[in-house]
């Protein structure tokens, strides 16, 4: 597992982001384990977070002119990734986030931030990928603005877990809009950090691993 993952990981628990115990989901599941990315709440979380997800951008080989934070968790990831990857790693790109209503004076328009044209390039930056609602509202937006490419769609943790059919929001994100959703971690990746003792939880494991195997895609 790549360094970056172990680090966020353990971000992760020391911030209480990630719990493991028993907890009943909105979906009516019982998991192990919970991310509640609610607890991200300072200036130095959000840098931490907005390195993570560079590293995440660069890892996957994301090649895009500006980052879309949708309304309203994306905003700051997206903001905190642009300036991650610009202080960190020398790419400097624009972002941008919708309105949730257009504004008609003004510059106008359904995005604040860089202008969106037809042939740019874009990486959607998101907290975590449930259903993949997100991914759905901001598509129409983004065409409604401008011809964009959209190179990829970042998460913070994919839960690899099926949704009403088979396959995982982030399966489906790619069979329904051709769509590459990369997470800086993964399910796995945190099963994989427990049995190698990069964070503690190993009363868990096993149940994390039936969980796995009862929902996982």
């Amino acid at each position: 597992m790549q360094e970056y993952k172990k680090k966020f990981i353990q971000f992760m628990v020391e911030n209480e982001v990630l719990l493991f115990g028993e907890f009943t989901l909105k979906s009516g599941r019982k998991a192990p384990y919970f991310i509640n990315t609610g607890k991200y709440r300072t200036g130095a979380q959000i840098a931490r977070l907005g390195e993570y997800y560079a590293e995440c951008y660069l890892a996957h080989g994301v090649n895009a002119q500006t980052l879309v934070g949708p309304a309203y968790k994306g905003i700051p990831l997206a903001v905190a990734t642009s300036i991650a990857l610009s202080n960190n790693h020398g790419v400097s790109l624009g972002f941008c986030f919708d309105r949730k209503e257009a504004k008609d004076h003004g510059e106008g328009g359904l995005f604040v931030g860089q202008e969106l044209k037809d042939g740019d390039r874009v990486a959607i930056i998101e907290d975590v990928m449930t259903s993949g609602k997100a991914l759905r509202e901001t598509l129409p937006k983004l065409a409604q603005a401008a011809d964009v490419r959209v190179e990829a769609m970042i998460i913070s943790v994919d839960r690899q877990e099926r949704g009403t059919g088979e396959k995982s929001a982030v399966q489906e994100a790619y069979d329904e809009f051709g769509i590459r959703v990369y997470a800086i971690v993964t399910m796995e990746d945190i099963i994989t950090a427990i049995e190698e003792g990069v964070i503690g939880g190993k009363e868990y494991l096993q149940a994390m691993k039936d969980y796995r195997s009862r929902y996982g895609a």
